[in-house]
């Protein structure tokens, strides 16, 4: 059998092999798909990991050291000033308020951001926010110092938390992938009906995974790259299908009847 690499390299530009992997064992090409998507969530876990990485420190250092003592007691925040104080950085705002002037929807314009509001603890991301009364505390009392540990304890934990999210996204990505593949293969039965070759489903779908190759690797590129592709859905599909009616072309038609 094919090294599964080996195929990864001759799927970036041989049609003829893909119609050629039609034959081989389906547990192979779910095997050969997980690959794909593995290599393609790479460049966005690592974007991610050193988001969190950052931000955590950054969050930290902010509060510690740019940020009035404050406290939350009774469900009320309690500060020594008494006017919000808003620190930005980079694109991202820490804000306590202890006076009510800041609102959620104030929070929500800001981007990304997430505040010590008078009563809630609020976080926006991307126009939405969630926020958090004060009053699932119950009589409990927070200060400056409680949040300053438990940053410093999320930090400490990234070694547990990130291998949890990374699994995370590679199931969620994989099941996509896995989607992408078998609408692909239906697809390729209107192809296959088209040239008139003799396929089935199952034919279709192992030459489906591999003709998904190129656009996922250029993808991948273009997300380490932090690069955005215009149309990048259409151009997915539309090249995804045109290396899947290649390799469908290179399969043999049925002889015609003399």
């Amino acid at each position: 059998m094919m090294n599964i690499f080996k195929q990864l390299y001759k799927s970036m530009y041989s049609p003829k092999d893909i119609a050629f992997y039609r034959f081989q064992g389906i547990g192979k090409t779910i095997l050969y798909v997980f690959l794909l998507t593995f290599i393609s969530i790479l460049p966005t876990f690592y974007h991610f990991s050193v988001a969190i990485n950052t931000g955590l420190e950054a969050a930290e250092q902010i509060i510690r050291k740019e940020l009035p003592d404050f406290a939350i007691k009774n469900g009320s925040l309690e500060t020594d000033t008494n006017m919000p104080v808003t620190i930005k950085r980079d694109d991202f705002s820490i804000i306590i308020d202890p006076t009510g002037s800041v609102s959620q929807e104030d929070l929500a314009d800001m981007g990304n951001a997430f505040g010590f509001l008078k009563d809630d603890f609020a976080l926006a991301a991307g126009g939405r926010v969630q926020s958090y009364s004060y009053a699932m505390l119950d009589n409990s009392t927070l200060a400056k110092q409680d949040f300053v540990d438990f940053i410093t304890a999320m930090d400490g934990a990234n070694y547990i938390i990130l291998p949890i999210v990374f699994f995370f996204i590679l199931l969620v990505s994989s099941a996509m992938k896995f989607i992408e593949v078998s609408i692909l293969a239906v697809m390729g039965i209107m192809l296959k009906n088209m040239g008139g070759r003799r396929l089935n489903y199952g034919h279709l779908w192992r030459m489906a995974a591999y003709s998904v190759t190129i656009s996922t690797i250029f993808f991948t590129i273009m997300e380490a790259m932090k690069t955005v592709v215009p149309s990048g859905f259409l151009i997915n599909w539309l090249v995804s299908a045109i290396v899947l009616y290649l390799a469908v072309k290179e399969t043999p038609a049925p002889k015609k009847a003399q």
